[in-house]
């Protein structure tokens, strides 16, 4: 059975105006490094500048790679819950029906296209946003919508995911930073404990 493998990044840091810092692209360098020895047949990415940028820096430790834009990357709230939690309010604070139902149709979209098995064994890199690596991670465990909102994510850090026909959809490593030296683990989140 050909297994579909999608390596799932989240861009590195970027600044508040939505552009890859110094440190950004260190993180998206060493991931590179770590994919490198992995077959990876393609990287794809989120149209936003950070991913861009990112997939760019990480796409060069893999010489002959093609690098090319995925609409269904994008950044997005892939559902917000109705009722919505007491705790979240904040969080969701301007956000209207409107915009879930095209958050919802995004995400739809972004599983269609790539939370699935292929015909052929092979090894995609996504370079993306936090909220879709927890709705895809989401996804695969089947886990209920609202579950993607408990899933925190740092800057470079893999996931991995395998899709075959034959079984439901396996989570193979999750938010994993080992190549990053610790100081650029968990950038971008505030001051907290860095595995």
């Amino acid at each position: 059975m050909p297994t579909r493998h999608l390596h799932v990044l989240r861009h590195g840091a970027a600044d508040p105006f939505g552009e890859l810092t110094g440190v950004g692209e260190r993180q998206a360098e060493l991931a590179g490094r770590r994919l490198a020895a992995l077959p990876v047949d393609a990287v794809w990415h989120s149209p936003l500048p950070r991913a861009v940028r990112s997939a760019q820096v990480l796409g060069a430790q893999l010489p002959g790679v093609p690098v090319a834009e995925a609409a269904e990357l994008v950044d997005h709230v892939p559902f917000i819950p109705d009722p919505l939690p007491p705790a979240w309010a904040g969080f969701f604070d301007g956000e209207d029906r409107a915009e879930a139902a095209e958050g919802e149709r995004l995400a739809a979209a972004l599983t269609a296209r790539f939370a699935c098995p292929a015909e052929t064994e092979t090894h995609e890199v996504l370079v993306t946003h936090a909220f879709q690596v927890a709705w895809l991670v989401r996804d695969a465990l089947a886990a209920p919508p609202a579950s993607w909102l408990g899933l925190p994510y740092g800057n470079a850090a893999l996931t991995t995911l395998e899709y075959r026909d034959d079984r439901s959809a396996s989570l193979i490593v999750y938010n994993d930073m080992g190549h990053l030296p610790p100081e650029l683990r968990w950038t971008g989140f505030g001051p907290a404990a860095r595995p």
